[in-house]
């Protein structure tokens, strides 16, 4: 016989049973599809981060460690403050799922076609990418510690209204008929919005350490590009909640958007520098990626083709926007991310079809501009007027706050600046030469007064890769004339008793 006691009631509650019906009533292809767009998605974290050598690492752990914090929130009451299905005040969701309660076999709120315990996976995986995009306003100036107490925080109070607003069963921009696939508001705009109020909080890096800025590895610029494209996939294609014919539109409008994006991106960059950009093609590629996350599972792939040549041109020209607010946005992150998405989200008012979204075989909606829905571009419009304002206030206060607790400034020293976080945060790093200590002068074994001049001189080394300059010509007075050849530390003259030829960070 049973005995109904409090520990028994508690272990009941938290232990719910799954009647076969609810295991048995969705597709096993639509449940492995979304498990593998998921995992998808989670590969995304490694290939985000940018910095120079002496900073690298210290970002690359911030996004590692900004993964766990959100994990650790979804769980604890973000699913619920973003999807629960009870919430009704149109703005938040409340508790009655804390700790994934009640998150079993039942339909989810995004779609009837897969578990809410899957669903709620697959989206914890979306606000881990979007933290991760965030951190990256502390870069080269920022403290770890205090920055993972305010992911914890900014997710809680940003991103899941804001999720909760475009997806959640009563959201006020769901009823409202706006138009967000994946995440441009949520996803991107919270994240470029919001990392450029971080970084207006954190305030600008020194000067010194703004001149000959170079990314510490561009090749694996470049293979982060490659992972992140490929976690799109899963992103985009796995918004469409099934193996369906809507996700293959979700993804092949996801590689034309990127693809256009690289090219016009690099094409606008060749113009000035007459180079072809690894970097920039890199970031045209995600600009595309980024616009096609609002707008990929709702129009033709020939619209795509708009998608990316307009995110790459407009994301190319909004990084100059951080110079006119004179906020250090170290990654470009608003340039990329939250024009992207403010690009993809009008691109829906535009040419968003209701055959394409027909797809799924659930979702029906009133269309764009091409199905004669004239009102959706002024929705859009004011969606993403209110994501943006809400978004840049609530970061800039919470920064504030966290910042003002004794222990959490989220501003490091300027030694530190200068040493880089890696030393300083971290303790180790993502590049280093054997037996060479953390300066790359080290590597002459001669006092500093022997190789520079200047303490600029040093100051526009910190970077600290070892590059090249024409042989013969020095720091100091440059004694010979011989210009026409090019040499490296390895093949440098013997330093007499007054100079010694050191590297140039303009390298060949």
């Amino acid at each position: 016989m049973a005995v109904n006691t409090p520990f028994a009631t508690t272990i009941h509650a938290l232990t719910p049973r799954i009647s076969s019906q609810d295991a048995n009533q969705y597709d096993r292809g639509d449940i492995a599809f979304i498990i593998l767009a998921g995992a998808m998605v989670s590969f995304m974290i490694p290939g985000l981060g940018l910095s120079r050598r002496k900073s690298a690492l210290s970002l690359i752990w911030a996004v590692s460690a900004s993964n766990a914090i959100v994990i650790f929130q979804w769980y604890f009451w973000g699913y619920s403050l973003a999807f629960s299905k009870s919430a009704t005040n149109g703005f938040i969701g409340n508790l009655r799922n804390f700790g994934l309660m009640k998150v079993l076999g039942d339909p989810s709120p995004g779609s009837p076609l897969i578990p809410e315990i899957l669903y709620s996976l697959f989206q914890m995986e979306f606000a881990c990418v979007t933290a991760s995009i965030l951190v990256g306003g502390l870069a080269e100036r920022g403290r770890v510690l205090p920055a993972m107490v305010f992911t914890f925080l900014w997710i809680t109070l940003v991103y899941c209204p804001l999720a909760y607003w475009a997806w959640g069963a009563n959201g006020w921009a769901l009823k409202w008929g706006v138009l967000d696939f994946a995440g441009g508001g949520p996803v991107e705009i919270g994240s470029g919005v919001g990392g450029l109020a971080f970084s207006w909080v954190l305030g600008r890096r020194k000067e010194t350490e703004l001149l000959n800025f170079r990314p510490h590895n561009v090749s694996l610029v470049g293979l982060g590009t490659s992972i992140l494209w490929f976690g799109w996939i899963g992103f985009n294609g796995g918004s469409a909640f099934g193996a369906n014919l809507r996700a293959i539109f979700a993804v092949w409008n996801t590689m034309i958007a990127a693809a256009f994006g690289g090219i016009v991106w690099c094409l606008l960059d060749y113009r000035i520098e007459r180079r072809w950009s690894m970097v920039g093609f890199c970031s045209g590629t995600i600009a595309g990626l980024v616009a096609a996350t609002p707008s990929s599972g709702y129009i033709y792939p020939w619209s795509s083709v708009l998608v990316g040549v307009l995110s790459g041109t407009l994301c190319n020209f909004a990084t100059k926007v951080k110079f006119l607010l004179h906020i250090d946005d170290a990654l470009d992150l608003f340039a990329e991310h939250a024009v992207g998405g403010i690009v993809g989200l009008l691109v829906n008012a535009l040419f968003t079809s209701s055959t394409i979204t027909s797809l799924d075989g659930t979702s029906t909606i009133s269309g764009g501009w091409i199905d004669r829905n004239w009102k959706q571009l002024y929705i859009q419009f004011a969606y993403i007027c209110a994501t943006c304002g809400y978004t840049f206030v609530l970061t800039a206060i919470i920064a504030k706050l966290v910042d003002l607790i004794p222990g959490l400034h989220l501003r490091n020293t300027p030694e530190a600046e200068r040493l880089g976080m890696d030393e300083v945060e971290i303790g180790e790093f993502a590049t280093d030469y054997i037996e060479l200590r953390r300066d790359f002068t080290d590597a002459f074994g001669l006092p500093e007064s022997k190789y520079t001049d200047s303490t600029a001189t040093n100051e526009r080394q910190a970077d600290g890769d070892p590059v090249t300059v024409p042989r013969g010509r020095s720091r100091s007075q440059g004694k010979h004339s011989d210009d026409s050849q090019l040499h490296t530390i390895a093949e440098k003259p013997e330093a007499d008793s007054t100079e010694a030829h050191i590297v140039s960070p303009t390298a060949s």
